[in-house]
């Protein structure tokens, strides 16, 4: 199989790479593309450097099986043509092409189906805070149909990119040594703070951020479930957290509900450590493939709620490991990808 990687110099592309190697995906030719400003820079991949391309409407795709694309919406639509028009598989890491009905939108633990029917040749991979919440609703709402979810996201400076990764270390410092901290990639200073404004502000004074929740969430659950979000920025560098209540139709027991967290895949359940009660925090997710989840009980002021706690490294499967994954499901699944007398 022939891979490509557009946007291979940002912090999701280099997550692609090491993700790549760790899933042992099996790949013939690797190529990688970036803007201008990152062309000629090599990166290693199984021991091989290999020099990234300048991104231009002339790049041919034309032997490229799947690109992983993580450089933008306005990258993923202006090249989406460019990639596509050779028989490529573009899996977007983008919101370009997530709300598109001829666009299926896939969390493989969940609706991997979805990814068979994708008539532009191309798949969404949901928002970061979506992915890690919908893998913990789906054994819920196999149980009994989820008809409203609230959640409070707590995340990881790694949501806004390398440079606020950095951003944040510095700021860290800079206070330390008595300096003024440098704010560029947040609003406001993150370090010993948190910032309630995840993305632009829309009409209904929600985030985009906020409804990529509530509409994605829909899409790929193919439910009316609503959600209702309010994201936070806090200074942690990676892993995304969620506190989530949900209503069902009908009520659940904590047993059932913790048993079908068990078995669900994807999903890690924290209950007991050394006697004690354990949670998963950042701290220890970072790095980590699975979505985990602890503090289940019951919601005291809805006898059909549930209330729960999810941490998710967010460039890991919030973003590059979940595109893989999808290209996993189709070499298992579809017959274009999975037979080896197509060629491919």
């Amino acid at each position: 199989m022939n891979v490509a990687i557009v946007g291979a110099s940002g912090a999701v592309g280099q997550e692609f790479l090491r993700v790549l190697d760790e899933q042992n995906l099996p790949i013939d030719n690797l190529r990688l593309f970036g803007s201008k400003r990152s062309a000629g820079e090599t990166r290693t991949f199984r021991g091989k450097e290999i020099v990234i391309e300048e991104l231009t409407h002339d790049s041919d795709f034309s032997g490229v099986d799947i690109a992983f694309t993580s450089a933008g919406a306005g990258t993923s639509k202006e090249y989406a043509e460019t990639i596509t028009r050779h028989g490529a598989l573009m899996i977007d890491n983008s919101s370009a092409f997530r709300m598109d009905a001829d666009v299926p939108l896939v969390v493989p633990e969940v609706n991997g189906a979805d990814a068979l029917d994708r008539p532009r040749n191309i798949i969404g991979n949901p928002n970061c805070t979506t992915i890690q919440m919908v893998v913990a609703l789906k054994p819920i709402d196999d149980l009994s149909h989820i008809k409203r979810v609230r959640v409070a996201t707590y995340q990881a400076a790694s949501g806004a990119g390398a440079a606020a990764m950095d951003e944040l270390r510095t700021q860290y410092v800079q206070i330390a040594n008595g300096e003024e901290p440098t704010v560029e990639k947040f609003k406001y200073q993150l370090a010993y703070n948190v910032i309630p404004h995840v993305d632009v502000f829309t009409d209904n004074d929600y985030t985009k951020e906020e409804m990529k929740m509530f509409n994605e969430t829909r899409k790929i659950m193919h439910s009316d479930i609503r959600v209702s979000a309010t994201c936070v920025r806090v200074p942690v560098l990676r892993a995304h957290s969620e506190a989530i209540w949900v209503e069902t139709e009908k009520p659940l027991s904590i047993e059932e509900v913790s048993e079908a967290f068990a078995k669900a895949p994807g999903l890690v359940v924290c209950e007991e450590k050394d006697g004690e009660k354990f949670y998963p925090m950042p701290l220890h997710i970072a790095d980590k493939d699975p979505v985990y989840v602890g503090r289940l009980r019951k919601d005291l002021c809805d006898e059909n709620g549930l209330s729960f706690w999810v941490v998710g490294d967010q460039i890991k499967k919030g973003a590059a490991l979940n595109a893989v994954q999808i290209a996993q499901w189709l070499l298992k699944n579809d017959p274009k990808f999975a037979e080896p007398e197509s060629g491919r």
